[in-house]
């Protein structure tokens, strides 16, 4: 996919400012980056769109200190990500959930051993246009009876007012065009926000946990903007970054977890008030990473604070609290790389 907007300028002037990062020794120190001008070697990510941003700003970083490293960064989406990781095709894994009981099956099928590093905390910012006044907060039970499983043919808001209703939500939605554009099954995105917020609801309701199929589902999260921003009735949700990002051409929905209507920021995302919020994480091979230098100098350079502080922040994500980083540097210090 493409980059988020903004991204490559961002990338270049944070290269001016921590330029100084380099010079690590393959132990995942995090002080000492891993880069090395006379490093040679190729190194593959792919995965979470979510995540992607993050890495691939790490990779340009990385690459100043180590220009002969081939870093390729991809977003397919963690689903996908996942089905290279674990048949492996790939050297790291941007994911933003926690690998599911089926790709760790496959990836032990497979022989591949992995380490799991958190490396940031996004929230899912559910979307409309700016035009659309009449729609200012949702709670979970709106969500699902505008998005679930039994939202199915609803063309229009008020479509969703019975079930609405049944499922202790407003049921008073406006007499306008219900156009989504979301994450489609691909994305750890979707999974996320069926998780959260759908997946109560939809067992207590004896349904699958799913959104209804019937939306405009891409893996590419600016498409997803452009859907949204297209129409003024319209409602979708991406990742945090992506909104802050776009802010002139998309509003945030408040969102009711159970606690009362909170707006998507670093603050209420950091603090976990925000109830659409999760981890992001990377999952590194490790017999590839006992393999190649170049793979263990770049993650050793992504857990510095070059890469768990300053990368994040710049593409727009929120820092993980100082033990969680501490808890992600002795995860990798302490993997078989």
């Amino acid at each position: 996919m493409t980059k988020p907007f903004r991204l490559v300028p961002v990338a270049l002037a944070a290269l001016s400012l921590l330029a100084a990062a380099c010079g690590g020794n393959g132990t995942g120190n995090a002080t000492e980056g891993g880069g090395d001008a006379n490093l040679t070697g190729e190194i593959f990510i792919s995965g979470s769109s979510t995540v992607e941003p993050i890495s691939s700003l790490a990779a340009e970083l990385f690459s100043e200190q180590a220009p002969n490293v081939e870093i390729t960064v991809e977003g397919p989406g963690t689903g996908d990500g996942f089905e290279l990781f674990c048949n492996g095709e790939t050297d790291v894994s941007d994911a933003s959930r926690p690998i599911a009981e089926e790709e760790i099956d496959v990836c032990a099928a497979n022989g591949i051993e992995y380490t799991e590093l958190e490396v940031a905390i996004d929230g899912m910012a559910v979307l409309t246009s700016p035009a659309n006044d009449a729609v200012s907060c949702l709670s979970f039970p709106d969500l699902y009876a505008l998005l679930g499983p039994e939202s199915e043919g609803f063309d229009d808001w008020s479509d969703a007012n019975e079930l609405g209703a049944e499922v202790e939500g407003s049921g008073d939605y406006p007499d306008a065009p219900l156009v989504v554009t979301a994450p489609g099954e691909e994305s750890g995105t979707y999974d996320s926000f069926v998780e959260i917020a759908l997946e109560g609801i939809a067992e207590e309701r004896g349904q699958d946990a799913v959104t209804r199929p019937d939306y405009q589902a891409s893996a590419n999260d600016n498409v997803i903007i452009d859907g949204i921003a297209g129409s003024d009735s319209s409602l979708g949700w991406v990742g945090f970054s992506f909104y802050e990002q776009n802010q002139e051409v998309v509003k945030a929905i408040e969102v009711d977890g159970g606690d009362g209507c909170v707006a998507p920021d670093f603050e209420t995302i950091a603090d976990g008030s925000y109830p659409l919020s999760r981890s992001l994480y990377i999952y590194v091979n490790d017999a590839k990473a006992v393999e190649s230098e170049a793979l263990r100098a770049f993650v050793d350079f992504y857990m510095t604070d070059t890469g768990l502080l300053d990368s994040v922040e710049q593409v727009a994500y929120v820092t993980l609290p100082e033990d969680r980083i501490e808890a992600t540097r002795s995860a990798w210090e302490g993997s078989a790389a």
